[in-house]
């Protein structure tokens, strides 16, 4: 059986980190370099001929920067899954980042079996954040002086968001918890209303967040 490969869409302005990310990715099997865009205004108008699976996508590009374009994207097409690839930390770049609707971040020293396995999380839904992001949000969560959102969930709300966060559709779902599938939809409508998220990745990051479920590494063996 013939796997189809992950399409990806590199978005950055310098001509050299593109060429790099070409010849590193085109190296492994399973993941298709489509399209290489330039800006973000470059990367929303391929979009419809490239048809990526995955965006890695910079922050800070002349006009349009990387936020801007994650959130464009990302209300234009939900289900789009965008990896911020960039050399900048600050908490609020990862923040902006990930409420802009980015399922990874990463930085550009990031070693290559991290950023294949990151690709391929984001593929799949899952999120993977360096860890230096992941501390920023971390230390963001606990300065927040309210309950946790997952105290609002019912026991079997909380198994269903943790199985979205492994990145399983409500049929993978409904399966493992022996439901059907409209109860599982019923869940995770409920799930989304009572968290104030509107979608699975921001469900998901907001599970990984809260220690629900353990972050997808980015820095050992699978």
């Amino acid at each position: 059986m013939t796997t189809v490969p992950i399409r990806l869409l590199v978005v950055d302005d310098h001509p050299i980190v593109r060429e790099g990310l070409r010849t590193l990715l085109s190296e492994e099997p399973g993941i298709e370099c489509v399209a290489e865009a330039a800006s973000g205004e470059e990367a929303i108008r391929l979009l419809p001929e490239a048809q990526p699976d995955v965006i890695l996508m910079d922050l800070m590009m002349p006009g349009m920067d990387g936020v801007e374009a994650i959130r464009r994207i990302r209300e234009s097409d939900p289900g789009m899954q965008i990896v911020a690839l960039t050399s900048f930390s600050e908490e609020q770049k990862v923040r902006s980042a990930i409420e802009a609707g980015a399922v990874g971040y990463l930085l550009k020293d990031v070693l290559k079996d991290d950023l294949l396995r990151a690709i391929r999380n984001a593929a799949a839904g899952r999120p993977s954040l360096h860890p230096q992001a992941q501390r920023h949000l971390m230390q963001r969560v606990r300065r927040i002086e309210e309950r946790s959102p997952l105290e609002h969930l019912t026991a079997r709300e909380r198994g269903v968001l943790e199985r979205i966060a492994m990145g399983q559709n409500n049929k993978s779902i409904a399966l493992a918890l022996q439901l059907s599938q409209g109860t599982v939809k019923g869940h995770v409508s409920r799930i989304f209303d009572k968290l104030g998220v509107e979608d699975r990745t921001q469900a998901a990051l907001l599970a990984v967040r809260l220690g629900l479920v353990p972050l997808a590494r980015t820095d050992g063996p699978s």
